[in-house]
């Protein structure tokens, strides 16, 4: 089995950059899509080129704002939106599908924002999505966790760490801490796992060319469940693809 996971920074708008050729390349058995930026009938048509998937999108109540979606070659049993808290459903955030064999939670999460306005909420985010996930791991089949996390977790994550700690979203220590509890609730690194040492990023700034002088962070996420690592036969990140600010990472096992 093959699960990729990509931020696409607008669905719609990666479908012009070459989507489909993509996907059609990567044949992966599971797709997950974060910032999507579209309802999801937007979602749904702009993969309806895409043959042989079930789409299951969740979107924002502003319009042109975050968004999640599963697709997958296999129908899932069952399909949950959200997490279940009053005022962390409403931005389309996280989408959760039960299939025979494991259960996949494709997540965004929120961005403490310029100047970390939102890093306060984000630590509340952070605790109820940890609290969801734990409960769904204590359930009979693995989970996996993927998308967009929203922090670079060590030095190795990010190209210039001792510039951005503690002065720019997404590598605060309160972020860094909010990822360390999630792995200690019982969740694995997949891509550290494998690779314990390698320098790679899955994010770009869209500003100085960062993405030529490869000056990224490393900010997508496939986390697995305690054990399920052992299953794990691969960890990747695609830098080499294009049509986002982002790229896509993903696992087979």
């Amino acid at each position: 089995m093959k699960l990729i996971s990509f931020n696409v920074n607008g669905i719609r708008a990666s479908v012009g950059k070459g989507l489909h050729d993509t996907l059609t390349h990567l044949n992966a058995d599971i797709l997950c899509f974060q910032e999507t930026k579209a309802t999801p009938e937007q979602v749904a048509a702009a993969l309806k080129g895409v043959n042989g998937y079930h789409v299951h999108a969740y979107g924002a109540e502003k319009l042109g704002y975050s968004g999640t979606a599963i697709a997958s070659k296999e129908a899932p049993a069952k399909v949950d939106f959200g997490i279940g808290m009053p005022g962390h459903d409403d931005e389309g955030r996280v989408v959760t599908c039960t299939f025979k064999d494991v259960v996949v939670v494709c997540v965004y999460t929120p961005n403490s924002g310029e100047g970390m306005k939102r890093l306060d909420y984000r630590g509340e985010w952070d605790a109820a999505f940890r609290k969801y996930v734990t409960k769904l791991a204590k359930g009979k089949l693995p989970v996996i966790i993927t998308g967009d996390l929203n922090v670079a977790h060590r030095p190795i994550d990010i190209a210039r760490p001792k510039e951005n700690y503690d002065k720019t979203s997404g590598y605060t220590q309160q972020e860094i801490d909010g990822l360390d509890a999630l792995l200690k609730a019982g969740f694995v690194d997949t891509y550290r796992h494998l690779h314990p040492e390698t320098v790679k990023y899955s994010w770009w700034s869209q500003r100085f060319g960062a993405r030529a002088k490869n000056v990224g962070w490393r900010i997508d996420y496939v986390l697995v469940s305690q054990g399920f690592e052992a299953r794990v036969k691969d960890a990747f990140i695609l830098n080499e693809v294009m049509g986002s600010d982002h790229c896509p990472v993903g696992i087979t096992w």
